[in-house]
């Protein structure tokens, strides 16, 4: 991160996550609204783990962009082998990457032994890493008092959410509501890491007032005195609730005509059932008629072979 790529392309791994998500417990729900269970990551057809395979070569992906990649030297360390100032973002940063790959190499290890607590323990694993988010979020090296703390500080109560919501789902797996509010909440993390990204990093879309300055080999919004700051948090904030608003309008409406696509295949499936069903009766009842007809049969032809023995 610290750089409009290092918080883009994050943004659109939480953004499809939680999408996928969202689209995956609404059709979960809509086809069996009575008997729902949560489910911490879906399989698909084709590569049962492709959803954790995705979140493993992320995160790698990105402890390799903070820790080799990124870095002038294409290493963070210092001429003695200690962590610089500069680069303790960069840590914090990886380590938040590492606490998601552990979790997905976890979750396929508790998945192929078939645990009794696999559910909870995959929960549990997915909590940890949330709640390393928010820690490394909180305490973060980087600047908390600028433009760009202000957008931490807001990205914090939405991971705070996908942490409680995970929580939560331990022991409320059969709640809809909170695996929906889970996914919307790790969507709108993606949506708000995009946002961060071209705000910060991109001259025009500088607040009035404020400028990119160069500190430490990393770009920084700094601003022209307490009002232009003032001024350009309110933007932040604004923002914030703007996203808010429009990632609850999209989540809602994506309930609305899934629960209506899949409520409709859930009816014609229905009443494909109950058709072979009732088939399934006829022919039965045919069965059994003509079950009944020769067993009549062959009472009556014993009449006739009892009343010509009695005759003789």
């Amino acid at each position: 991160m610290g750089t409009l790529v290092g918080h883009v392309a994050p943004g659109f791994a939480f953004l499809a996550l939680g999408l996928w998500h969202l689209l995956n417990h609404i059709k979960l729900h809509s086809l069996r609204p009575n008997s729902y269970t949560s489910a911490p990551w879906f399989p698909t057809s084709r590569i049962k783990y492709l959803e954790l395979y995705m979140i493993m070569l992320g995160s790698f992906l990105s402890m390799a962009m903070e820790l080799v990649i990124g870095p002038e030297k294409h290493q963070p360390f210092d001429t003695d082998g200690t962590i610089p100032p500069n680069h303790l973002h960069n840590f914090e940063h990886a380590t938040i990457s590492l606490t998601f790959f552990i979790y997905a190499v976890l979750s396929i290890v508790l998945d192929k032994t078939c645990s009794k607590l696999q559910y909870g323990l995959t929960q549990f694993l997915g909590a940890i890493a949330f709640g390393q988010q928010f820690l490394l979020f909180h305490l973060h090296s980087a600047d908390h008092m600028g433009v760009e703390g202000q957008y931490h500080l807001l990205l914090q109560i939405v991971v705070f959410v996908s942490l409680i919501t995970t929580l939560l789902g331990i022991g409320y797996p059969k709640s809809f509501l909170v695996s929906f509010v889970r996914s919307a909440s790790i969507f709108f993390q993606g949506a708000w890491f995009i946002l961060m990204g071209y705000m910060l990093w991109t001259p025009s879309l500088i607040p009035k007032g404020c400028f990119i300055n160069s500190e430490e080999g990393h770009q920084v919004v700094r601003c022209h005195g307490a009002e232009a700051l003032h001024r350009a948090k309110s933007l932040v904030n604004l923002q914030f609730s703007w996203f808010l608003i429009g990632v609850t309008i999209f989540s809602v409406s994506l309930y609305l005509v899934l629960d209506k696509f899949y409520g409709d295949q859930k009816v014609e499936y229905s009443s494909l059932t109950r058709e072979e069903d009732e088939d399934s009766d006829d022919v039965e009842s045919q069965k059994e008629h003509k079950l009944d007809e020769s067993k009549s049969f062959i009472a009556m032809g014993k009449k006739v072979f009892a009343s010509v023995d009695m005759e003789r």
